[in-house]
């Protein structure tokens, strides 16, 4: 079990020792070191998860910058890799990083020993993946999403795989007000279900900052 330590004082006292411990010890994989994945994995390292496991085969490219979590000099770098160094850099979490892309051929290898894990990728085909092999696999998946100034956080088996039309476009509305807030729902829908088994799923749109639980 790993110990509880002063990096996470001010978790520890909103959430209790117990929950910490908890969360220390979870297994989490996140698929996508995007926007979503990116500030998630550092939320989560800086909640008091330790064990994480990050899935992405992109490079920093310069229009991620206002949305992810990167400087300039990182341009060109392996996205996986980089979080995993920045999350060590920053409080020691020792993150395994993956720099592939996820197909139907390993996923079940990548995916396989995680407690949990948290689809955010950015096309349907990968999200697909996940999920056959999740189920195949028996490990709970959250899923979350965004599009214009909406978003969603669903657990299997309550998700449904969006079209490809719109997959992989560079050119699209994204506020980072709205990514901050989808970040924040998810890891927190993750915290709720490690410590109470809970799996809530919620919606949330930007332009009346609204968030709303489903029931599914």
């Amino acid at each position: 079990m790993n110990k509880i330590n002063k990096r996470y004082h001010h978790e520890t006292l909103a959430r209790g020792a117990d929950a910490m411990r908890t969360l220390a010890d979870a297994k989490i994989t996140i698929c996508g070191a995007g926007a979503l994945g990116a500030n998630l994995a550092w939320t989560l390292a800086r909640t008091g998860c330790q064990r994480l496991t990050l899935i992405d085969m992109d490079r920093v490219e310069e229009h991620n910058l206002s949305t992810q979590p990167w400087a300039r000099g990182d341009i060109g770098q392996l996205k996986a890799k980089l979080l995993a160094v920045q999350l060590y850099r920053a409080l020691g979490v020792e993150a395994t990083a993956h720099a592939v892309q996820l197909t139907a051929d390993n996923a079940a290898r990548l995916l396989d020993g995680a407690q949990v894990v948290i689809d955010v990728f950015d096309n349907s085909p990968s999200r697909a993946t996940v999920q056959t092999t999740c189920a195949a696999l028996g490990i709970p998946c959250l899923h979350a999403g965004m599009a214009d100034g909406y978003a969603e956080v669903i657990w299997d088996p309550g998700y449904r795989v969006p079209s490809a039309a719109h997959d992989d476009v560079c050119d699209y509305p994204l506020a980072r007000n709205l990514i901050t807030l989808t970040v924040s729902v998810t890891a927190e829908a993750l915290i709720r279900h490690l410590t109470t088994d809970a799996r809530r799923a919620y919606t949330i749109t930007l332009d009346d900052l609204s968030i709303q639980a489903l029931d599914l």
